[in-house]
């Protein structure tokens, strides 16, 4: 029994490997992972996901040496595995512990802070891009909390060499100031900056001539005033910037920029130069009648178009310009709680009117207070003369209500679109649970938009189904039956 017992133990893999080891079964023999080579190793060790490569390294001798040359080290609270009611010094000394026993050799370093509670300063980052910042990285992410005074980036760290190697560099809550002569991010791909101090002179120096720039973001950089982006970035197609609300104008001879979103109060379209812009989104209060009149002659190669806008006190006019390249227009004009007028949403014709190539539309007339005169009220509908649209194929209106110039622009669409094909009428507004997995929930509704649901449908049947020809599909949304059924029951209740 004994010699039976101590053989068993032989040919046991913790015996023959610390873990690591392999075993022999009749004649199929397995290599065990020590006596693979060593490049493979560590290749095998980069393609797995940071906890589980940290994790393997604990119980593998073989793959020990690997994690400290880990390739790709990205901390968030996920990957460090923090509790709810961890605090944020936890989280750094996790990540210091980790990097004082690293080699340096990063292509990928990664530090986020979101979602982490008792941020407890930047004492340790200048340390941390020490290690990372070397030649060969190629992505570098710092998003931090705020606090009183912004991280102050050591720019002296990036050396020609990380210059030459870093791809995308993405910051937040920082302060960025160049030096004129440090020289511009030769490899750069993609750009984030959000809520980072940094004047356009100094972007400017870092992105002048990164030739291999395709994409900018810019998010609350207080400083920026003005962008000229020059002829020099050759790649650069997407541009995007949000609430910067001292940039007074935007200039750009990058010959392919082609999508752009603006987003912000400052917006003022005679700021901006003309551009051979294809994709277009723009978010900004007051914005329909300026986007009528101004955007065909400054941008007459959109070919995508999304407007987002709310408390807006101007119809949209009705102007011979065009859009004649436009095939994908998606406008959203929500009104909230508190509504100065009603906008007149079948005004929104003169878009449709305006774009002979247009394919699919997306309308969302969401109102959580309903302040417009109901179809039920007055049922005699105004007609637009008439306009063919030959190649209008889907139409969805989200937040689809009774509102009689809801309705009047829904019946506009099914009489004048010859190559409608289908037609969505969604009753409330957002993601559905339906369209993210079971996991999700559709976004939730207030009082005042379930109180309309019932009407809306009301309006639906008896104003738009008899009018939906043959060769249209129609698709009404009600709400969800898991994620508003309590809100329903509460309105029912209070009815």
């Amino acid at each position: 029994m004994a010699s039976t017992t101590t053989g068993k133990r032989k040919g046991s893999a913790s015996e023959q490997g610390g873990g690591d080891g392999g075993s022999q079964s009749g004649k199929a023999t397995r290599s065990s992972i020590p006596d693979l080579p060593e490049d493979i190793l560590f290749r095998i060790h980069s393609l797995m996901p940071m906890r589980e490569a940290a994790r393997v390294a604990c119980v593998s001798r073989a793959f020990f040496h690997s994690w400290r040359c880990h390739s790709s080290l990205i901390f968030n609270k996920d990957t460090i595995g923090l509790k709810r009611s961890a605090c944020g010094e936890n989280f750094d000394h996790k990540i210091d512990r980790i990097l004082r026993n690293h080699s340096g050799c990063l292509k990928t370093f990664n530090i986020d802070y979101y979602g982490t509670s008792g941020f407890t300063g930047t004492s340790y980052f200048d340390r941390w891009l020490q290690i990372a910042l070397k030649p060969g990285i190629e992505e570098l992410t710092l998003v931090l909390s705020e606090t009183k005074g912004k991280y102050n980036f050591p720019c002296s760290l990036l050396s020609d060499g990380v210059r030459n190697s870093l791809r995308y560099l993405r910051l937040r809550f920082c302060a960025l100031h160049p030096p004129v002569e440090l020289g511009p991010l030769r490899s750069l791909k993609s750009l984030y900056l959000w809520r980072v101090n940094i004047t356009w002179n100094e972007l400017e120096c870092l992105i002048s001539n990164s030739l291999t720039l395709e994409l900018l973001d810019l998010i609350s950089c207080p400083e920026i005033e003005c962008l000229k982006l020059p002829c020099a970035l050759q790649r650069l197609s997407a541009l995007s910037v949000l609430a910067c609300e001292r940039l007074k104008v935007i200039e750009s001879k990058a010959p392919n920029l082609s999508s752009l979103y603006l987003c912000g109060n400052w917006l003022d379209f005679s700021l901006v130069e003309t551009l051979p812009i294809k994709e277009l989104e723009l978010q900004q209060t007051n914005l329909i009648r300026d986007a009528r009149a101004k955007l065909p002659s400054l941008m007459p190669n959109i070919e995508t178009l999304a407007i987002q806008s709310s408390r807006e006190v101007v119809d949209a006019p009705m102007l011979p310009t065009k859009f004649l390249h436009l095939k994908h227009l998606t406008i959203t004009v929500r009104s909230g709680a508190i509504v100065s007028r009603a906008y007149d949403y079948f005004s929104l014709v003169s878009f449709l009117d305006a774009s002979p190539s247009l394919e699919t539309l997306i309308l969302d007339v969401t109102q959580r207070r309903m302040v417009h005169e109901s179809i039920f009220a007055d049922s005699q509908l105004r007609h637009m003369p008439e306009h063919r649209h030959g190649h209008l194929k889907n139409v969805k209106i989200s937040g689809f209500n009774s509102a009689k110039c809801v309705v009047e622009l829904t019946c506009y669409i099914l009489k004048n679109t010859v190559s409608l094909e289908c037609l969505t009428l969604d009753t409330i507004y957002g993601s559905r649970c339906d369209d993210q997995g079971e996991d999700n929930w559709c976004t939730p509704m207030t009082n005042g938009i379930l109180m309309e649901i019932p009407w809306a449908l009301l309006a639906i049947k008896t104003h738009i189904e008899n009018k939906v020809p043959p060769t249209v599909h129609l698709t009404v949304l009600e709400p969800c039956s898991k994620c508003h059924a309590n809100g329903l029951e509460r309105v029912l209740s209070q009815s």
